[in-house]
């Protein structure tokens, strides 16, 4: 699991370090870790640090000392470092460390472009998009990046202009290929648009003790989502292992139904009921013939979770159908247009005791919250929250980032790690439905089974877009290589998604 942790917590746990240790220390080992990381970055280009053009950008701050620090180690390996001010002010041992071992201050951006940048211009507490001198920095920075293949930028903690707490950026930022955090992962760092921003990030050991403190947000790594995904036993038959029902699908959508089922099969359950229209149970027959068929709830049969809303239509008797699943005493996940429904059944919602869980994307959020959708996606974490307390669910955003809310506001944000762009094509979101009902309908908790679900669905699309050839291995390559896919793929990359997750 990786745990991030608030601005708060880390000030805290920083400053009680810096208390039982010699004065500078906390400093001097964040710039080890980061020169560490600089030198590993410069080595495939060069066989060594030696020569290489590295450009400080250097705020007042402590990130601005790390940075100076770092440079000075890199300048004592051959580096040609040059530190930039972002203002009049800079760390003054830095520099002096700097200076000592060879680099030099500038006023301005070096000519030519460098091969580092390191970003040291704000640290953690930073708030709201930069501003001149600091965003002109950043532009030239972002130009550099741009314009060589060889230029390389290394944010030190985060990279400035993002909100260390939610991932906002208000306005200028950073753009690093490597972020080079030190003592705890920022929720910044996981949440976009700041991770979009950050790049790989590197974990640096300075020694904080966090291990008492509430993470503000996690990300479930493979071992997690091993622990959480049931398997069948001596004693499994097809009800043990999970009744799900799905309400999907309508004429003009019949494909849904399809795929909300498919991701419930592929997902695990001992037996999918399908309620819906007669072209989409034409189609499902046809796809999944292992699936139990109706047209009216009162004859599905008894279920362990319901799936409602993937292109059923927002019609009265769609609405009627909708508030008759919301009635019932099982955990229900409702997606599509079941979300669009949902706005005008929020007395069914607060009237239910079993578990919900809604999979909005921003838009579908923003209905329900009657917010804006751009305001959603800048800041991800926050609507999530609000979200989950204010309607008493737990809530699935969908989007560049995966965020896991519940009502229970002590407890963390999920964020799923595997998420792809490959992922935005249509029908995925309803194989998302099927399969996190699938896993409710087998006793994982709501939180447990959207964060599994959006692991699997991301590691699935990963797979599906790199080609049987790649194999468990497809991983973050899986997001920037391939081919395209479509839901149908990722419903079919399930079984190896599973499998790479439990070996």
């Amino acid at each position: 699991m990786r745990s991030a942790y608030g601005v708060s917590t880390v000030r805290a746990a920083e400053a009680a370090q810096i208390q039982a240790l010699n004065d500078g220390t906390l400093m001097q080992r964040a710039a080890a870790g980061l020169a560490a990381i600089c030198a590993s970055l410069l080595g495939p280009v060069y066989g060594a640090v030696y020569g290489a053009r590295v450009t400080v950008l250097a705020g007042s701050g402590d990130n601005g000392g790390d940075a100076l620090y770092a440079g000075a180690m890199l300048a004592r390996r051959g580096a040609v470092v040059t530190a930039v001010a972002a203002t009049g002010k800079v760390h003054e041992a830095g520099l002096a460390a700097l200076k000592q071992a060879g680099g030099r201050m500038s006023t301005g951006m070096p000519q030519g472009n460098a091969d580092l940048i390191i970003d040291g211009l704000l640290g953690i507490g930073g708030h709201g998009g930069l501003r001149d001198p600091f965003a002109a920095l950043a532009a030239e920075a972002e130009r550099q990046r741009q314009a060589s293949l060889k230029t390389t930028v290394v944010a030190v903690d985060l990279p400035s202009g993002i909100d260390a707490d939610t991932g906002a950026v208000d306005g200028a930022a950073v753009t690093a290929d490597v972020t080079v955090t030190f003592g705890a992962i920022k929720p910044g760092l996981l949440i976009d648009p700041g991770a979009s921003h950050a790049g790989t990030v590197h974990l640096i050991d300075i020694g904080l003790s966090l291990t008492s403190e509430d993470p503000r947000a996690q990300a479930p790594q493979r071992e997690d989502i091993a622990a959480l995904l049931p398997r069948p036993t001596a004693e499994s038959d097809k009800y043990r292992r999970g009744v799900v029902g799905v309400l999907a699908g309508s004429d003009r959508y019949a494909g849904a139904a399809v795929l909300a089922t498919g991701g419930a099969i592929r997902g695990g359950a001992g037996m999918v009921r399908v309620v819906t229209e007669d072209v989409p149970a034409q189609a499902v027959r046809a796809r999944w013939p292992e699936a139990v068929l109706s047209s009216d709830l009162a004859e599905t049969g008894r279920v362990q979770a319901w799936v409602a809303g993937p292109g059923m239509g927002t019609d009265d008797g769609a609405r009627a159908r909708l508030e008759r699943v919301l009635s019932t005493d099982v955990p229900v996940l409702v997606d599509a247009d079941g979300l669009t429904l949902l706005t005008g059944l929020r007395d069914a919602l607060n009237r239910r005791t079993a578990p919900a869980l809604i999979t909005p994307h921003a838009g579908e959020l923003a209905r329900l919250l009657g917010a804006d959708a751009s305001a959603i996606e800048a800041r991800r974490l926050e609507h999530a929250r609000h979200a989950a307390e204010e309607l008493g669910v737990t809530v699935l955003l969908k989007g560049s980032t995966t965020v896991i809310a519940t009502p229970d506001a002590d407890k963390p944000v999920l964020v799923n790690p595997t998420g792809t762009s490959w992922l935005a094509t249509a029908g995925s979101g309803d194989v998302l439905s099927g399969l996190a009902g699938a896993l409710l309908a087998q006793g994982l908790a709501p939180e447990q089974a959207a964060i599994a679900a959006a692991y699997l669905h991301g590691l699935a699309g990963r797979l599906a877009a790199a080609g049987p050839a790649a194999g468990p291995a497809a991983g973050p390559a899986g997001d920037t290589v391939g081919a395209p896919i479509s839901a149908h793929d990722i419903i079919g990359a399930l079984p190896d998604a599973i499998r790479a997750t439990t070996r």
